[in-house]
Formats: structure tokens, C-alpha cells, sequence
């Protein structure tokens, strides 16, 4: 597998052809299986056939039980300088009830080593869980604060079909999700966050100044990016593609000298509709100037019809020529965003 990663990084080096790598993600799976030698081999591929910038954001995903103080101490030995940890929760009731693998004891072990050797460091938190009362959501947020992290990323639980979680709740054994308690946790995670010094740049996301994830922020300016490995998917501000899902399809079409990729083309209003997507879920907006300049003044009129109502109901509202969500909507975002939605006739 890393062999053909390897060979795939080399394959596709003229895509990005006068680009230069800012940051790398190893993301998905469990990366932080990959020995120190395996990252070394992958990021020095990545050197030899990318333009990297000196100092890039090299980030790992990876859950607490995979990051022993031994893997930790290892992981600090190579270029990674940023870590992304899936916590998830403080408290075992919640973490067994969606069937994570650490324990609460692993988590907290966890951080305490890593905050020791890394000074960039995002943690996972899920709201919403069934039985999370509004106290226990409160020390969640405080039990991750106590660790003078700089990033938080935290999501609704979503209850995936042909689950555990699914079946309990069909049965009646769980109660399902509440989404008014769902949206209180939000409320209170952005005004908690806020008051500890975290800017609320993405409907997810939560930073100190200096610590947004250049990652994800590039995705959400709709910035070119390739994704290397089985199941990757990539643009390039015309086209998206994703890899074969299949290890061993994947690993013999690399072989074969050939990528194992299909590819989409974005139509102009497939743009238009991942950028009001994208835009409103973070602090920088829609530009409604940028929607007149890349699709047209057609788009501009009609994102400015569709957004009335919304801003008359205190959920959008413009400001320096940029439509934003206001705090009440923000935990509608996506809706609010299908709302502006335009119909692809192209």
C-alpha cells in the first residue's frame, strides 16, 4: 500500500503543476498505524516530486487508543506537527454508546502526553448524544479546555443506518436524538469557547488566532487539493475526482501504471452551489462581488432574492458586500444554504 502511494504521488505530480504544497493531511483509516519510516517515505515522495512550502502543516488523524505514550514520543521524532485527536467524549457511557474503541481513561492519558510534545492540537467533540445531560456537555468542554489545546472540532451526532446506535434506538433501548437539545449543547459550546478565547471560524470549527486548520480551510475556500489512497477524492477547481475504494483494486490498477480515479466536471452552478455551501459555514461569508465575477450577475440576483426572506427572519444578513449567517442560524446553516440553492440546468 505505501509503495503504491508512493508511485500514485509521482503519477499525478503534473496536476499540480506551478502549485505549491501547503499543507498535507494523512487522514482516514488509522494513519497513525504507519510507522515512522512509512511517513518518512510518503512525505519524502511528496518532497521529491511537490513543491512544499518550508514550513507546511503536516497534521495525522488519529484515535486515542493508537496513540500510546511510546507512539506519541515517536510521532514527535518525525516532520507531523499537528495532530487530530477523536476524543469524542469524556465520559465511557457515551463513548460505548457509540461503540468507540478508547475509554475515557485512554483519552485523558492521551492528551496529557501529546499536549507535552505538540503545540498544535485539534480534538473531536460530539453534542447531541442521547442521555447528555446540558451539566455533562458542559465538563466536556471544560475537561478539554483543562488541556490548553488550541482547536476544537465538534459535530452532532448523526446516527449512521445498520448501526448499533440505529438499532438501539429503533428498539426503543436509546432515546433517539433531540435536536432542540442538540441545538442548546451548540449554543453553549460557542458561547463557552468564545469566552476561552477560540474564534468561531467554521460552523464546526474553533480556533485560536493562528491555529485555524490551513487544511480544511483551504477545502472550504474552494482551493485546489489532491487526495492520494484508496477512497481519496480531489479537485481541482473544474473537476472532482475519488479514488477506488478497493485496497486491492486500488493497489493493482497503481501498478498497472494507471490511476484508479473517476472523475466528475463541476458544472457552473455545481460551483456556485458548493461555494454558498462552503461560504456560509464560516466567518468569511459569501462575497456576493466573487458570485457576480465567477458565475455571472444572474447568480448574484438570484442568491439576493433567495436570501430576503431568510434575512428577514434574523438567520442571514450582508455586511461589507458579504452575506453571513447570524448566530441564530448558524445551527441551520445547511438548510438555510439549500435554501440558495439553484436547480442544475446545464
Amino acid at each position: 500500500m505505501i509503495e503504491a502511494i508512493i508511485i500514485e504521488l509521482q503519477l499525478r505530480k503534473q496536476e499540480y503543476t506551478g502549485q505549491t504544497v501547503e499543507t498535507i493531511y494523512f487522514g482516514g483509516g488509522t494513519p497513525s498505524l504507519l510507522s515512522n519510516e512509512e511517513l518518512q517515505l510518503i512525505l519524502g515522495a511528496v518532497d521529491t516530486h511537490y513543491d512544499v512550502i518550508v514550513d507546511p502543516e503536516i497534521t495525522l488523524e488519529a484515535n486515542p487508543d493508537d496513540l500510546s505514550v511510546t507512539r506519541i514520543k515517536a510521532l514527535a521524532q518525525t516532520p507531523i506537527n499537528r495532530l487530530s485527536i477523536g476524543i469524542q467524549s469524556f465520559f465511557d457511557e457515551d463513548l460505548k454508546l457509540m461503540n468507540r474503541a478508547h475509554n475515557s481513561e485512554e483519552a485523558r492519558k492521551c492528551l496529557k502526553e501529546a499536549t507535552k510534545h505538540f503545540e498544535n492540537i485539534t480534538v473531536d467533540l460530539i453534542y447531541g448524544i442521547p442521555g447528555m445531560s446540558k451539566e455533562r456537555w458542559i465538563q466536556n468542554i471544560e475537561e478539554a479546555l483543562s488541556y490548553n489545546i488550541s482547536h476544537i472540532s465538534s459535530y452532532a451526532l448523526t446516527v449512521e443506518p445498520k448501526t448499533a446506535l440505529a438499532s438501539f434506538i429503533q428498539k426503543g433501548i436509546v432515546d433517539n436524538v433531540n435536536d432542540d437539545e442538540a441545538q442548546e449543547h451548540f449554543h453553549l459550546l460557542i458561547d463557552r469557547l468564545d469566552e476561552a478565547g477560540f474564534i468561531h471560524y467554521e460552523i464546526s470549527n474553533f480556533g485560536k488566532e493562528g491555529f485555524f486548520s490551513k487544511n480544511n480551510t483551504a477545502y472550504w475556500q474552494g482551493k485546489s487539493y489532491l487526495g492520494i489512497g484508496p477512497s481519496a477524492h480531489s479537485f481541482d477547481g473544474h473537476n472532482r475526482g475519488w479514488n477506488i475504494r478497493n485496497n486491492t483494486r486500488y493497489i493493482k490498477t497503481i501498478n498497472d501504471g494507471m490511476l484508479p480515479m473517476e472523475i466528475e466536471h463541476l458544472s457552473v452552478t455545481d460551483k456556485y452551489n458548493e461555494y454558498i455551501m462552503t461560504g456560509l459555514r464560516t466567518i468569511w461569508g459569501v462575497s456576493l462581488n466573487k458570485v457576480e465575477k465567477d458565475f455571472g450577475k444572474s447568480y448574484k440576483d438570484y442568491v439576493l432574492l433567495q436570501a430576503q426572506p431568510l434575512i428577514n427572519e434574523h438567520l442571514l444578513y450582508i455586511d461589507d458586500d458579504k452575506l453571513l449567517v447570524t448566530k441564530k442560524g448558524k445551527f441551520l446553516s445547511d438548510g438555510i444554504a439549500s435554501d440558495l440553492f439553484k436547480l442544475n440546468l446545464e
